[in-house]
């Protein structure tokens, strides 16, 4: 509960009660009506809809019991512009036409004449609208505080890649760098045994071969730290480049394809990405199966293969960094990851909650 409201309750209970004194015509009944109505004004922040019905109907049985009192009606009032700040402009036009209609009626048993208590219904009814102005400045006032804060969260994303990408290409001249040397010293080395009619030792050729595919790898993980527009939509692209590679993959897609939140949509794709690589590195020949599947408040990727699963300490749980870069991943958006052995293969599975956000839509996986 607001600790404002808390202190607001009591403070217009007190004024409510203090007029209904100096107007000297409320018995127990009525200031029981109007202390009720302000200690309810105390959840609206919480509880707009059902707040609201309770301080009309309480404002609407003094005015008509006991007397036509606008100061009855300030609980009704103040909830009325919180309902409106909550976008239930229905709820808060209903209400305020029927606190209009008991004010008039509240007049009219007083044996006010019918001209005068129409008026005093429409006075009411400029409160009213005031209240609702109120309530939509509030509303606009959140939504701009709401665009701040996703500006403020997309700089910091886009300072994140661009820092990224810097890190990356130093490390990329550095590691290549040194890494090309070590290639060019093997490759002499291996010529060289060659021309004096000698074979290469194992060491030497495993030396050039793994040099050849490290410079590889770097090169590949620069154009992903460079690419920002990943997204299921490129999935088919990446199965060909496995299949390509002698990978055997299987794509399945259930659900309604729609756009994704671009932060879900990149840690979908990275996943499978990264479960696919694995697949290749520690069940060379298996075969593998993707699955996206669309639900209304998640979409869930598995990759599953038939090949023998790694010990730990070989990108799988236990020691290496691909689960642990996906699990980062998927608690960054509040979802759940499984991976583990299923019989000879292995399985990743991912739960992604899909919170659509404005200015973060992806792209769709075509069917």
């Amino acid at each position: 509960m607001n600790r404002v409201d808390v202190m607001v309750a009591p403070v217009v209970g007190a004024l409510m009660v203090g007029t209904a004194a100096l107007n000297g015509v409320a018995g127990p009944a009525g200031y029981g009506l109007l202390v009720l109505s302000a200690a309810a004004l105390a959840a609206h922040r919480r509880h707009p809809l059902h707040v609201l019905a309770v301080t009309s109907v309480l404002a609407a049985c003094y005015v008509l019991a006991v007397e036509p009192e606008m100061a009855a009606t300030i609980p009704a009032l103040i909830t009325l512009a919180s309902v409106v700040r909550h976008g239930h402009r229905r709820a808060s036009q209903v209400a305020a036409l029927g606190l209009v209609a008991a004010m008039t009626g509240g007049y009219l048993l007083s044996d006010q004449p019918v001209l005068a208590a129409v008026k005093g219904g429409f006075l009411v009814l400029g409160w009213f609208v005031a209240a609702v102005a109120m309530g939509i400045a509030l509303q606009q006032a959140d939504r701009r505080a709401l665009d701040a804060e996703h500006s403020r969260e997309e700089a910091a994303l886009r300072r994140a890649g661009e820092e990224r990408l810097r890190i990356a290409r130093e490390l990329h001249d550095s590691l290549t760098h040194t890494i090309s040397v070590i290639k060019v010293q093997a490759g002499v080395a291996v010529h060289l045994t060659s021309k004096r009619g000698e074979q290469a030792s194992p060491a030497l050729l495993a030396i050039q071969e793994a040099s050849g595919e490290a410079m590889r790898e770097l090169r590949e993980t620069l154009e992903v730290l460079r690419d920002d527009t990943v997204a299921l939509a490129r999935l088919p692209e990446l199965i060909s480049r496995m299949r390509a590679m002698g990978q055997e993959v299987a794509l399945t897609v259930e659900g309604n394809t729609r756009a994704l939140p671009a932060s879900v949509d990149q840690a979908a794709f990275r996943i499978v990405q990264e479960a696919l690589t694995n697949c290749v590195r520690h069940a060379p020949g298996a075969q593998a199966s993707v699955l996206v599947e669309y639900g209304k408040e998640e979409v869930v990727v598995e990759v599953s293969d038939t090949g023998g699963a790694a010990a730990p300490g070989e990108g799988f749980p236990g020691g290496g960094k691909g689960l642990t870069g996906m699990r980062e991943r998927v608690d960054a958006l509040g979802g759940r990851l499984e991976a583990g052995p299923a019989g000879r293969g292995f399985t990743v599975k991912a739960w992604l909650p899909v919170e659509v956000t404005a200015g973060l839509t992806g792209k769709a996986l075509p069917a």
